[in-house]
């Protein structure tokens, strides 16, 4: 049997198959992430041509685990930190989607299969590996999956055949090639509830038996010496968070108190924008959101075009209806071409958002800045909103000294992007209204009560 990705979720009429997927750990070789605040043993990263460093993590695990959302946050952590971020997405998905079908295979063309899906993994890999090693910025390569999870879908004889036939060593295939496996435990290990294959062409593996592929992919690593597993012992966000959480240790980057599990966004208005030679050290990104047709008033889907000196990310953002109390909101990196295609399911109910959004430090704090640019709706004209994760009270939290802060705006529902997005929702410009009528603020309220409130990233 051989395992296909896949993801958790998908959007009734959407094309592709949205991933997540998670790990089972495995006692013997792994270091369990117990929470955000666990010391780690720091992973030493390779050094690229221009000196740069270079660091080549594994997202693997089961079926439905987080693996594809978690991919997507953990891009966008590091490129707001000025990193170079490349994704190797998995071979498998690219493969099987072209009409493969493992049933029909004979046992010596599925042997032959895995053999050449591996040959392309590597190269694939190699492609990415190569760029980052000549970038001039620090690097982070991700990789959908590596090597050592063909292994799992292959009988021990066939994989011995294997290695014998082609020179290969486990060693180099999952020690020496990656700096660092994560394993993202499947729901169907711990959160069944959030276990489905709803809407996804290709995965239909029942609990028992994603229980099993997850077991099989976390023993294929089993031996990597940095070797993390996140469980699902909190909830998704924390999940997520513990994540990221854990490919920083490796690297030694302080997050500050970011990536706490009690963190919260906070997020202010701004008067105006000083000028550049104000602000410590920055990146600048475009960044544009539009809101997509849903079927339910209470689930969200929304779509983000992110770049820099021409190049550009896309993200596809699902934030789905609450399941045990728990708003669980799923994450995609794509491509320009499902990005464009999506693009046509726009909500008309809500204008695109343009945004110049400035990532900083500020006395070991990370802030971001959203600066709302044309073309924009009247009520998002001269908006600037500062926003920022943390533990620390009002009181605690130091402001950037050469920011003019208005106000604190994290509970305002007028300054949700949702809210701010709507057409002919509210009159004027946010950062010149200090008070809306009664009737105004009780509609927002419905509104946000079923939508996310606090934007996207």
């Amino acid at each position: 049997m051989f395992m296909v990705h896949l993801l958790c979720y998908i959007f009734m009429h959407f094309r592709w198959l949205l991933p997540l997927r998670n790990a089972l750990w495995n006692t013997r070789g792994t270091t369990k992430v117990t929470r955000a605040g666990t010391k780690k043993p720091r992973m030493s990263q390779n050094i690229g041509d221009n000196k740069n460093k270079v660091f080549k993590v594994v997202l693997t695990g089961g079926p439905c685990g987080g693996k594809t959302t978690g991919q997507a946050r953990l891009s966008t952590f590091f490129e707001n930190l000025g990193w170079k971020v490349y994704r190797a997405q998995e071979t498998a998905l690219v493969l099987m989607s072209g009409g493969v079908k493992f049933s029909e295979l004979s046992q010596e063309q599925a042997y032959v299969f895995q053999e050449n899906l591996i040959k392309t993994m590597m190269q694939v890999e190699n492609t990415y590996f190569d760029l980052a090693q000549s970038c001039p910025q620090n690097c982070l390569v991700i990789c959908d999956r590596g090597l050592m999870d063909g292994s799992a879908y292959l009988p021990p004889d066939d994989w011995e055949r294997m290695k014998r036939d082609n020179g290969w060593s486990e060693v180099n295939l999952r020690d020496n090639r990656y700096n660092q496996v994560l394993h993202m435990v499947s729901a169907a290990s711990g959160a069944e509830s959030f276990y489905t294959c709803a809407g996804h062409k290709t995965r239909s593996e029942d609990l028992g038996v994603a229980r099993h592929l997850d077991d099989y992919t976390s023993r294929a690593w089993v031996g990597h010496p940095y070797y993390d597993v996140i469980d699902n012992s909190t909830d998704f966000e924390e999940k997520i968070t513990k994540m990221i959480h854990a490919v920083c240790n490796r690297l030694g980057i302080d997050a500050g108190d970011r990536l706490e599990t009690n963190t919260t966004k906070r997020k202010f208005l701004v008067q105006s924008l000083p000028s550049e030679d104000k602000f410590p050290p920055f990146q600048d990104f475009t960044v544009i959101h539009d809101y997509l047709v849903t079927p339910s008033r209470k689930m969200q889907a929304r779509l983000r075009k992110r770049g820099q000196h021409g190049v550009w990310t896309y993200t596809h953002t699902i934030r789905r209806p609450e399941i045990n109390k728990q708003s669980v909101e799923l994450r995609m990196a794509i491509h320009f071409k499902d990005y464009s295609i999506l693009l046509m399911q726009r909500d008309e109910n809500h204008d695109t958002i343009n945004k110049l959004r400035r990532c900083f430090l500020w006395k070991n704090q990370y802030f971001q800045m959203d600066i709302y640019t044309e073309p924009c709706p009247d009520k998002c004209r001269g908006l600037i909103l500062l926003e920022t994760y943390t533990t620390k009270t009002a009181d605690e939290l130091h402001l950037p000294d050469f920011l003019h802060i208005v106000k604190e705006v994290t509970e305002d529902p007028n300054y949700s992007m949702f809210n701010l997005s709507l057409k002919d929702s509210f009159i004027g410009s946010p950062s010149r209204v200090k008070s809306l009528p009664n009737n105004i603020m009780n509609n927002s309220h419905e509104l946000t009560n079923s939508h996310d409130v606090t934007g996207d990233k």
